[in-house]
């Protein structure tokens, strides 16, 4: 069973490898929701991400047959660039398998620590399955993303951490996949500051923890569907379900757009970038997935900033339609001459100011004297964007949202 006693020795183990990442008050979100929110930026670990940490713990344990005959994992991607780095550090070959659909960015930064990347499966699963083969047929030591103590003792490394920092500490926010990360941030919290509490977050779309405590048993989903692709698992882990039990204070979720926007408030008003992963336990925050008292000592601890750009960028759009700050729409006009200036004359009235027009006569979908348009608009916020949408359906125009 994993103990305090475990974490410490695991800090030992990776102190020359990982980062002791920064703790650091946040004046918006506290003012946002009356709580003291403290922001743990794991994103700034080596890697980008807190994987590292339990990585090197596990190959460090390693007896020297294990280390000759090499490694094998799967991972989405934080635990791959981990595995590769401290695997190449520790003079260890390794061979990571990534689903086929892994972004690109991990893939490449994989690669660039040393390891050979193998792609295969949908998901980590799919990607799991493959590598477990290959331990099999190389004789290489598996290195579990999560369900292993020495995992989980060297994730737990950041509550020792947390502790040290802000002692204070009243709750620690922790996102859940596998639950390797908070069943050792849970274990080094728990066992030193009992009263401090312990929530767990996942997205909606890969919420087997909160599935499998409701149930009393691990659930397995038949699939999952998230921006947040670093916690994007079918369930929680053997080893790891019994400390989210009984360490773990309360599983909550928050959507994809929750997600997007929280993601959006860091890069703009903090200059941090996470990934999916690393906005959740803010997201759970700024939504009030759980009941918080003002002047609580929250910690959201923002695991990881790998972000693909491409996914960055949708992202972004995503979090800008949510806060209205955002607008595609498409009306009708008819096909003469100043019938797209009066509409502008509103446009210009509510300063809404236009990113681009697309102005298109051939549509089928309208009468041959009809003109269809599509706009998108940079906006101020919800009553905004309600406001303008308001004025031009008064205005006799038929409008449709498209973002």
């Amino acid at each position: 069973m994993l103990e305090l006693d475990d974490i410490l020795e695991a800090r030992e183990r990776v102190r020359e490898t990982s980062r002791h990442t920064p703790l650091e008050h946040s004046h918006t979100y506290s003012a946002m929701t009356g709580a003291d929110i403290r922001l743990k930026l794991e994103n700034f670990q080596r890697t980008g991400a807190f994987k590292i940490r339990g990585a090197t713990n596990r190959i460090a344990t390693l007896s020297a047959a294990q280390k000759d005959a090499g490694v094998v994992t799967a991972s989405a991607g934080n635990h791959a660039q981990g595995v590769a780095l401290a695997a190449t550090r520790s003079g260890v070959d390794s061979k990571i398998v990534m689903p086929e659909h892994a972004p690109i960015s991990k893939v490449k930064a994989t690669k660039s620590y040393g390891a050979e990347v193998v792609l295969s499966g949908r998901d980590y699963n799919e990607a799991a399955e493959r590598a477990h083969e290959i331990e099999r047929e190389e004789d290489r030591t598996y290195v579990h993303a999560f369900d292993d103590e020495y995992i989980m003792a060297g994730q737990g490394t950041i509550g020792l951490e947390i502790l040290e920092d802000c002692p204070d500490v009243d709750t620690v926010v922790v996102p859940i996949g596998g639950g390797g990360l908070i069943s050792g941030i849970a274990t080094a919290i728990k066992e030193q500051k009992p009263d401090t509490r312990v929530i767990g977050v996942q997205a909606e779309g890969a919420s087997s923890a909160a599935a499998s405590l409701e149930k009393g048993e691990r659930v397995s989903l038949d699939g999952v569907d998230t921006i947040a692709d670093g916690i994007a698992t079918r369930s929680v882990g053997e080893r790891t379900f019994p400390y989210i039990q009984e360490y773990v204070d309360e599983v909550v979720t928050v959507s994809d757009p929750e997600i997007a926007v929280a993601l959006v408030y860091l890069l703009e008003r903090s200059k941090t970038l996470v990934e999916g992963a690393g906005a959740v336990p803010l997201a759970a925050v700024l939504f009030e997935r759980f009941d918080y008292d003002a002047d609580e000592v929250i910690v959201p601890a923002l695991c990881g900033g790998n972000i693909d750009l491409n996914t960055l960028t949708n992202v972004i759009v995503r979090g800008l339609v949510e806060t209205g700050r955002y607008l595609k729409i498409r009306t009708v006009l008819k096909d003469r001459p100043g019938a797209l200036e009066d509409l502008l004359d509103i446009f210009t009235a509510h300063r809404a100011n236009i990113y681009a027009i697309h102005h298109d006569r051939t549509s089928r979908e309208v009468e041959m004297s009809d003109t269809e348009v599509e706009i998108e608009l940079e906006m101020r916020g919800p009553d905004h964007v309600d406001a303008f949408l308001s004025d031009l359906r008064d205005a006799g125009y038929e409008v449709d949202v498209l973002a």
